[in-house]
């Protein structure tokens, strides 16, 4: 084990405090009959409503991020697979974060939303730039990263390539070299096949059409970011969220990153009837608890 952590019930997150925001209805009934403990201070900035903006980058497409000033530590949402700036859980992060008066950025990544480029010609390790440009030239100060699903794997590459801006990470459903270790587990003539079609057509219900067709040259070049093949050099403190339905990535995923990671703060909490999205009432309790425990246990430790 490469660290020490622990397995944490999402119970315990509800905190003895009750905030006064406009995503009042993440909070329990019975978190939100207590007296106010500590009221967030709202910067006259936060009460904005965030404009569509774009990093214009040498040589690289141009990103579409929106960015909320404010306090630090910052969030940074990271999207999953085919997905944008605009889901539920950025949503709810951002509202949150205005609550408090902290910054917050999401983006698409290249390819994605309104972001430029070709979503055929992206790749796990361009994907990593992207998230690397948003924390050098548009974050300001320390930053939690959020990330869901292959975003959580781009989570771990930003916070090893950058340790002293990643403050924390809370990775949703982390997909970990999940299309490498699904694509290792077929048999050598499966495996044949899809090098000489070029593509691997991997069912799912989240797409209309019933399925994500992966480039062999995406998988091959995936495996070039694989991270659960030794210990993973990450220090600050993660949380890894987890569905125990979820059908995508197992849960198992999160129990073998914390075990690799060599951070000595790192806590896995397992929703029993969670699936791989996290994306309804009590998964956004949860993950706006968490991204609330540690804002308090970065600032209450500078």
């Amino acid at each position: 084990m490469a660290g020490t952590w622990s397995l944490v019930p999402a119970a315990a997150l509800v905190r003895r405090k009750s905030w006064d925001f406009a995503a009042l209805s993440f909070g329990p009934t019975a978190l939100l009959s207590r007296k106010i403990e500590r009221t967030p201070q709202r910067l006259p900035v936060c009460r904005w409503k965030t404009n569509l903006s774009f990093l214009n980058r040498r040589d690289l497409p141009n990103l579409a991020y929106k960015k909320l000033k404010g306090k630090t530590p910052g969030v940074i949402f990271i999207p999953g697979y085919l997905s944008n700036m605009n889901g539920t859980k950025a949503m709810a992060i951002e509202e949150f974060c205005k609550s408090l008066g902290h910054a917050c950025i999401r983006f698409d990544l290249s390819g994605c939303g309104n972001s430029e480029g070709k979503f055929e010609d992206c790749t796990v390790g361009k994907w990593r730039k992207d998230i690397l440009s948003i924390i050098d030239d548009i974050a300001e100060g320390p930053q939690i990263l959020v990330g869901s699903s292959m975003g959580a794997w781009l989570m771990l590459h930003a916070a090893i390539a950058r340790p002293k801006k990643v403050a924390a990470l809370i990775g949703i459903a982390t997909a970990a070299d999940s299309i490498v270790t699904k694509f290792n587990q077929l048999s050598v003539e499966a495996k044949k096949d899809i090098e000489v079609k070029g593509t691997w057509k991997v069912p799912t219900k989240y797409s209309d059409d019933g399925f994500y067709i992966f480039q062999y040259s995406f998988i091959k070049e995936a495996n070039l970011h694989c991270l659960l093949n030794g210990p993973i050099p990450v220090t600050c403190p993660i949380r890894l969220l987890h569905g125990m339905k979820d059908e995508v990535i197992p849960w198992q995923t999160s129990m073998q990153i914390a075990d690799q990671v060599i951070s000595s703060d790192i806590d896995v909490i397992l929703r029993k009837n969670g699936d791989h999205r996290m994306k309804e009432k009590e998964d956004i309790k949860l993950l706006v608890y968490t991204i609330d425990d540690l804002i308090d246990k970065l600032t209450t430790s500078n």
